[in-house]
């Protein structure tokens, strides 16, 4: 990808608040149904907080009752990259931002159609741009 973000761990923690910044540099996870945009459902695009790279359109964010913010597809042009998560005792696949290397969160094969994915993500590492104001 030709517009990279990088940053040295240093001016992340300035960038990023610490929430922000455990979650997406840390690989950390919020706490269920407490993010931002768990129970958001406004018109726009949600981007990487840490380097604004358009992922997900509010169109393909439904209620899974996870407490995550839940999508059941990418952007076309979103390039997230996909990585095999062995930590937890778990074997998950973990979503990463393909510019910055931002942790997202997790995908799931229980999402409803058209791609039976859950794309289930951590409000910390987004950032919401309404429809009305979107470039992307």
């Amino acid at each position: 990808m030709n517009d990279r973000v990088d940053k040295t761990d240093e001016e992340w923690r300035q960038a990023l608040d610490p929430e922000q910044y455990r979650v997406t540099r840390q690989a950390g996870t919020e706490r269920p149904f407490t993010g931002e945009y768990c129970d958001h459902f406004e018109d726009g695009t949600y981007h990487c907080v840490c380097c604004r790279h358009a992922l997900f359109g509010a169109d393909s964010k439904f209620h899974s009752g996870c407490g995550w913010p839940s999508f059941h597809g990418e952007l076309e042009a979103a390039g997230i990259v996909q990585k095999r998560d062995l930590s937890h005792g778990m074997i998950r696949t973990e979503l990463v931002c393909p510019r910055c290397d931002a942790h997202l969160g997790h995908v799931f094969p229980d999402g409803p159609p058209p791609t039976g994915l859950r794309y289930c993500i951590n409000s910390a590492s987004l950032d919401f741009v309404p429809a009305d104001t979107d470039s992307a």
